[in-house]
């Protein structure tokens, strides 16, 4: 399997140079250069395996020639040791035709788990082969970070920094990350919002001599490797629903794009889902979108579901490329206006292509709360807000007839509710309790850095605390 950027000028080149190397060379994204598929007798085939194996067959098809199914099997079964449900991504029915995805089991509670804990080891096995030591830079709306801080803490040949927007992210998702003080691992505040902070990582990926000099890394969703254990959870949800025989449609509450598009490459693969709903919160820059047909940047408004206050969608350039025919080039040209101006339009045409696969929804703090109070009084189910977010595009989707009837629409819960105790004790009366692996959080010691939003000020800091492995 190879790998090309969504702009033209980078690769092909195989599975391990991908994920070492994150970011393209030209400014673009990875992507296979055309997408593995599963015939229905396959995926039916796939009933009844574990979720190790399950991960190791879907994974595979993307290491082809470079990582056999069976390794890939042992190392998601390592990856997943720990978390705290059997099923590792368990399925529960909510109401009617609406499941929920419950993607919180993993130590810091967050669907990002399913990714970093896979890809640490990825990681761990690729430097080892090639006897190299790298530095991670990522930036986080919340999540992301707390969960590469955990999974790639205290190892030998990587430091980490995780860049998140000061004052921007929950209390818990801020102990999260700067309650990791092992070794080489670095919780980096900026005076900015994520928006700044993703900025950052893309400036200095694109500073090719620095980049080179510290063999720079990233385990944001920009990094193709990261996508690839989110694609496994929609295959196990769909097989559970009754796939290949049963379509499926998927409800996903997201900012950058990247869960999302694991689900549009899960389709691409074969599994048979009838839609994905885009779930944004106010921040509704995808929801315009495929409303409108015109990408527009506006300023970032804080709100209840933090991890999705985003204006800029890394993941989105991904789609962008499909849309526009695998068109390096011309993705490069609109990337490259939507830089200089913060908007770009697209085709009818394209339009018309995007909106057989896609609906998008938005969410405003005031129907976020309603959404947990009733989903917690009529369901029994308590959701943290950006969970929310997902569960009321399920429902009104369902309402406005965008899915054939019966169709089962599985809504993805990111966050454990504890994550976001203050939204969810203001919706339901009751303070939501950490798990017992994190009752000890908010006293736990904590260590951050503290920087201005500017290329100069992060990669100072990255020179300054790098380790001489």
């Amino acid at each position: 399997m190879k790998y090309i950027s969504t702009r033209g000028n980078d690769g092909p080149l195989g599975y391990e140079e991908a994920l070492l190397s994150g970011l393209a060379r030209d400014g673009g994204l990875y992507l296979p250069t055309s997408y593995p598929r599963f015939s229905d007798k396959e995926i039916a085939a796939m009933r009844g395996l574990s979720y190790a194996e399950l991960a190791g067959l879907v994974m595979a098809r993307f290491t082809d020639g470079e990582i056999e199914a069976d390794e890939l099997t042992a190392m998601a079964a390592d990856a997943y040791a720990g978390f705290d449900d059997p099923a590792v991504a368990p399925l529960r029915h909510l109401t009617g035709d609406i499941h929920v995805l419950e993607l919180f089991h993993g130590p810091t509670i967050a669907f990002k788990d399913y990714a970093m804990q896979f890809l640490a080891r990825a990681f761990d096995r690729a430097l080892r082969r090639s006897a190299q030591q790298a530095v991670i830079l990522g930036a986080t709306s919340g999540d992301t970070g707390s969960a590469a801080l955990e999974a790639f803490q205290g190892r030998d040949a990587i430091d980490v920094f995780i860049l998140f927007p000061e004052g921007r992210v929950s209390p818990v998702q801020q102990r999260q990350m700067t309650s990791v003080i092992a070794e080489g691992a670095h919780a980096v505040a900026v005076h900015g919002d994520f928006d700044d902070c993703q900025a950052i990582v893309k400036q200095l990926f694109n500073q090719h001599d620095f980049r080179d000099s510290v063999n720079l890394s990233a385990v944001n969703s920009i990094n193709w490797a990261r996508l690839m254990p989110q694609i496994v959870y929609y295959f196990s949800a769909a097989l559970a629903l009754g796939a290949p025989q049963q379509k499926v449609a998927f409800s996903v509450p997201t900012g950058n794009f990247g869960n999302v598009f694991a689900g549009y490459v899960a389709r691409q693969m074969g599994l048979p889902i009838e839609r994905l709903i885009v779930a944004s919160n106010q921040n509704d820059i995808l929801t315009r979108f495929f409303e409108q047909g015109a990408m527009r940047r506006e300023a970032v408004n804080p709100s209840l579901s933090p991890s999705m206050d985003i204006q800029v969608s890394s993941n989105f350039e991904r789609l962008l490329f499909e849309l526009l025919g695998r068109d390096g080039v011309e993705t490069a040209r609109v990337m490259a206006d939507f830089a200089a101006t913060g908007k770009f339009s697209l085709l009818e045409a394209v339009m018309v292509e995007a909106r057989s696969l896609f609906s998008a929804y938005r969410l405003d703090d005031a129907g976020t709360i309603a959404e947990i109070a009733n989903t917690s009084r009529d369901d029994g189910m308590v959701l943290d807000p950006h969970s929310a977010v997902g569960v009321s595009a399920a429902r009104r989707a369902i309402a406005d007839g965008t899915l054939p009837d019966r169709t089962p629409v599985v809504a993805l819960a990111c966050a454990h509710p504890a994550k976001f105790q203050d939204a969810v004790e203001q919706a339901t009366g009751t303070l939501p309790a950490l798990p017992a692996h994190l009752a000890d959080l908010m006293q736990r010691p904590e260590r951050t850095h503290l920087v201005e939003a500017s290329d100069s000020a992060v990669k100072a800091l990255v020179l300054e605390r790098k380790r001489s492995l």
